[in-house]
């Protein structure tokens, strides 16, 4: 899913105001009931989505840290607020914002307003128990920063760029194609200045006229406790840099944790595997076994069955907001029949098949159903 913040177009540093005032500005052309394309309902709750996010103080919080993927963690419920239905377009406003009078609709862009610069993304691979604790890793990348030497104008320094003769700034030309239905008028973006309503009689050497140039940075990310495979990590205005005093995109770091020999992960829950021999069943045991945090003592309880387990509680995985609270270690009992018993152990378990009554027990009680029948 697209930035909360691109969706709704405002800064991240926007206030409810501005973020109520933007869902007002775009719900009105996106709901479904107005807006007949394809995709307009998908883009209606994602609309929701980011409104409900952002106009909720501990959600946003979450979100501007973690992403979307910290939200599901955190426990919030990430489905938005259309996730059943629209019902009447009439209502919905109502409930948002008390009617929807007063919605506009927007003009075309302007190429010389500030654009915001690309979101990046980079992968980074970390162990199990990393995920699990938490850590810091160092990283290298590569994005686009406003050129040092123009200054971001793409035109060699002592110059300006020009006003575009072909589009007169607008950085859209329009084309009329006859036919024989008639005349169509087509707007498209001008072939000269690609749209940005300016040109550059002489481009700046260092960035070839672009006004951003290529560079690698290196930054430290702290990976927080209780993330997990594919969880995004947004570090904010590590992205490629704006267009006209626009602000940097996001750098998105994508995790990926590698699979344990020993644990295996269920949401906030650890499983593993304790396999016992038939006598500490039977009798129950203590044993050491190896948790996350190292090497812990359990109690087996007598005449426990494979498949029946033993709970630790909070020797599980953090949530990542609130690190105190931990899911549970979750032990599963296999009890292990032998395969190759030894002369002495086959003994004892002769014996232990004659207390329970076996092959004498069997014969005791043939004799006295023939003896009925005498």
């Amino acid at each position: 899913m697209a930035n909360y913040y691109d969706i709704l177009e405002v800064s991240q540093n926007a206030t409810k105001d501005e973020i109520k005032s933007a869902f007002r500005k775009k719900a009105r052309t996106l709901h479904p009931d107005v807006n007949k394309a394809p995709d307009a309902e998908e883009k209606f709750k994602e609309l929701g989505k980011a409104y409900e996010t952002l106009m909720d103080e501990n959600k946003r919080a979450t979100y501007d840290r973690y992403g979307e993927d910290g939200l599901k963690n955190a426990g919030f419920d990430t489905n938005g607020p259309f996730a059943g239905g629209f019902g009447d377009l009439n209502d919905i406003f109502n409930s948002f914002f008390g009617g929807f009078g007063g919605f506009g609709f927007g003009g075309g862009s302007d190429p010389n307003a500030p654009q915001r610069g690309d979101d990046l993304r980079y992968d980074v691979e970390i162990d199990f128990k990393e995920a699990i604790f938490g850590t810091t890793k160092e990283i290298k990348f590569d994005h686009l920063e406003l050129c040092t030497e123009c200054g971001g104008t793409g035109a060699q320094k002592g110059t300006q760029p020009v006003t575009c003769p072909t589009c007169h700034g607008s950085g859209q030309v329009q084309t009329v194609t006859r036919t024989p239905l008639g005349a169509i008028s087509q707007i498209t973006v001008c072939p000269d200045c690609h749209g940005t309503g300016k040109k550059v009689g002489t481009p700046c050497k260092a960035c070839k006229g672009y006004g951003k140039v290529e560079k690698e940075k290196k930054i430290e990310i702290k990976i927080p406790a209780g993330v997990d495979n594919m969880s995004k990590i947004r570090v904010s205005g590590e992205g490629d840099a704006g267009t006209n005093g626009g602000q940097a995109g996001d750098l998105y770091v994508v995790l990926h944790v590698k699979a344990s020999e020993y644990f295996k992960r269920d949401g906030l829950d650890i499983y593993t595997r304790l396999d016992i021999n038939p006598a500490q069943a039977v009798l129950g045991d203590e044993v050491e076994i190896e948790t996350l945090e190292g090497m812990k003592s359990i109690k087996i309880q007598p005449g426990v069955q494979s498949g029946n387990t033993v709970k630790i509680k909070g020797a599980g995985v953090p949530v990542i907001s609130r690190p105190s609270q931990r899911g549970d270690h979750v032990i599963i009992i296999n009890v292990v029949i032998p395969t190759q018993p030894t002369e002495e152990e086959k003994q004892l378990y002769r014996k232990l098949y004659e207390l329970k009554g076996g092959k004498k027990s069997q014969e005791t009680l043939l004799n006295k159903v023939k003896g009925a029948f005498r």
